[in-house]
């Protein structure tokens, strides 16, 4: 009879059902049920056990050949050396743990058997390493929160000690853009009379000295912000000036105009010391503040209508997706929804009937000490407007025999002098309205800023001067007879009381009259339709880390003329240092920005 059998019945025999059996043995029944099937075999211990639950020997458990159930008394009284042993020696293997054995009489050795105890050993094991596990991954959640809390707070810290470690952090250069009939320091004239500095010296030359790299490029005098902003393109990068397949098809004029065989910013738009990106800081005076915001715009947004027309033959500047290229945008005077003064010049004779037409700029030439060089036209059209601006450039430019860079190459004008000023600016103006003097309009301003968008990762700032104040009397605005230029009270007087609506149906009310003797404050602070936040106090005197990107950020409007923050004061004693302080205070403000 096989072990799995007398197991079976002597369980039956004695009135216990397998779970009362696995009970005593301190076992599962399923444990009991597999060694009354023969599917397995209990290990020695529990074999012994079994014997004396129910009284038997192991001999008999083990034996198959013994014909009936003696009792363990009767067994134990027998002869010694009748005890049977078994044929083969059971080798006992080494003990592992977890594992049970039963005999394998056949072979002679005990085999792994299943066993629940194991099997719950092993299960306590996975239970505590899956608490472990559990714990790690607490840890690990708990440290990324606390990362993903402090590492903003602290990013700018770990930045500058990264930059530390690979040379330091990029200085960003500053592109200074001037505005209508203005120059650079690549035109002769900017030796006799530096158009940033005016009376007060050189102030790309004095910020120099002070540790910043400045650059003041030249731009076309005359032309639109979009032919200017390419000119500057090609400047920065040193390359061809493409002015756009739609563009130059729509103005009738050449694509591509002159080539620039060295970059102004060398590396711009590429990643150096620590992977920090070379960006530049513009800041336009006047029309160069319409120039750097397009400029600023296409470089993030790009030009479809550029695209469609060129195809693969495209300039970079319209591909778009340069925005970071630029790291803060200033305006200074800007007419960022044009002049009023185009609107006066038109209605002239309309308004303050004691006021004549407009009178020439050429006063500026005595109030700054030139003088008598030579009479420039009354202002009686916007294209005379140009021409007085430019005609008073070529004449500063007179030790340099008044030759004046138009850079109308595109238009097939080159070099002008005074005698032909009129005749080369009236082939541009007549050829539809790709010049500045349309720009500078309020209705051809709107149209420029449907165009041009502020770009989220750029620093917008603006300034507006006043040299008016208003008058109860008279209901308008008043230039200050002291602090505005001889040449500039009669555009300042006009301003500040003309009223109306343009032939594009925009309203020139009284919040246009306070001026700086060419643009309103109200135009210089923002275009109409871009976010700002305004401030009672100068944008320096601001905690950088209240600036935010993307808007604009007004300073509280300071006292002058139109000229004053480009340093052209020639009454004034203190005015290059004025001039210098007011630079170096701004720059000082915009490196301390988060980058």
């Amino acid at each position: 009879m096989a072990i799995s059998d007398k197991i079976l019945n002597l369980r039956k025999e004695n009135g216990l059902s397998q779970e009362a059996f696995a009970e005593k043995l301190g076992v599962s029944r399923q444990s009991v049920s597999k060694w009354e099937s023969g599917a397995a075999m209990p290990d020695i211990d529990k074999i012994v056990s079994i014997s004396e639950i129910f009284g038997v020997t192991t001999d008999y458990l083990l034996k198959e050949d013994l014909p009936e159930t003696p009792s363990l008394d009767e067994a134990y009284c027998s002869e010694l050396d009748d005890t049977v042993k078994p044929e083969k020696p059971i080798i006992i293997p080494e003990e592992i743990p977890g594992e049970v054995l039963e005999p394998d009489e056949e072979n002679g050795v005990f085999m792994p058997v299943e066993n629940n105890a194991g099997e719950e050993a092993k299960n306590e094991s996975k239970r505590k390493k899956g608490s472990v596990k559990k714990i790690i991954a607490w840890v690990l959640v708990i440290c990324i929160m606390i990362a993903t809390l402090c590492i903003p707070l602290f990013w700018g810290q770990i930045k500058e000690a990264w930059w530390s470690l690979n040379g330091g952090k990029v200085k960003y250069p500053y592109v200074l853009v001037h505005g209508l009939g203005g120059w650079g320091e690549s035109t002769g004239i900017n030796d006799v009379v530096p158009y940033w500095g005016s009376t007060s010296g050189d102030l790309a030359a004095q910020l120099r000295e002070k540790g910043y790299e400045v650059h003041t490029p030249s731009v076309g005098p005359v032309s639109s912000a979009w032919d200017r902003a390419c000119e500057l393109y090609a400047q920065l990068t040193g390359t061809q000036v493409d002015y756009g397949e739609a563009h130059s098809k729509e103005h009738n004029h050449e694509r591509f105009g002159r080539k620039y065989t060295e970059a102004l910013v060398p590396g711009w738009g590429e990643k150096s010391n620590g992977g920090q990106l070379m960006r530049i800081n513009l800041v336009g005076h006047s029309f160069g503040g319409a120039t750097v915001r397009l400029l600023t715009s296409l470089l993030e947004y790009g030009s479809q209508a550029e695209k469609d027309a060129s195809g693969s033959n495209v300039s970079p500047l319209f591909e778009g997706g340069k925005g970071k290229w630029v790291f803060s945008v200033t305006t200074l005077c800007a007419p960022h929804n044009g002049s009023s003064l185009t609107e006066l010049i038109n209605d002239s004779g309309s308004v303050l009937s004691g006021l004549d037409t407009l009178k020439s700029l050429g006063g500026i030439l005595d109030a700054i000490g030139i003088g008598n060089l030579v009479d420039l036209p009354d202002i009686g059209s916007t294209t005379d407007l140009l021409i007085s601006f430019c005609m008073l450039a070529a004449n500063l430019g007179e030790p340099v025999e008044g030759v004046y860079d138009l850079m109308l190459d595109h238009f097939g004008v080159g070099e002008t002098d005074a005698s032909s000023m009129r005749s080369a600016i009236e082939k541009v103006t007549a050829s539809g309205n790709d010049h500045a003097a349309f720009d500078l309009s309020p209705d051809g301003a709107a149209k420029l800023n449907e165009t041009i968008k502020t770009v989220d990762s750029v620093y917008y700032f603006s300034y507006a001067y006043s040299t008016t104040h208003s008058s109860a009397i008279l209901g308008g605005q008043l230039p200050s007879a002291t602090a505005t230029l001889l040449p500039l009270q009669a555009t300042a007087l006009g301003m500040g009381f003309y009223e109306g609506k343009t032939d594009g149906g925009i309203t020139i009310d009284k919040s246009w009259q306070e001026n700086d003797g060419l643009v309103s404050v109200v135009s210089a602070q923002k275009p109409e339709d871009d976010d700002g936040i305004y401030y009672d106090k100068n944008i320096t005197d601001v905690k950088p880390k209240e600036i935010k990107k993307g808007i604009w950020h007004i300073s509280k409007t300071l006292e002058g003329h139109h000229g004053t923050v480009i340093g052209l004061a020639p009454f004034d004693a203190n005015a290059s240092q004025k001039t210098v302080a007011f630079y170096t205070d701004l720059f000082t403000f915009i490196e301390a920005l988060k980058r």
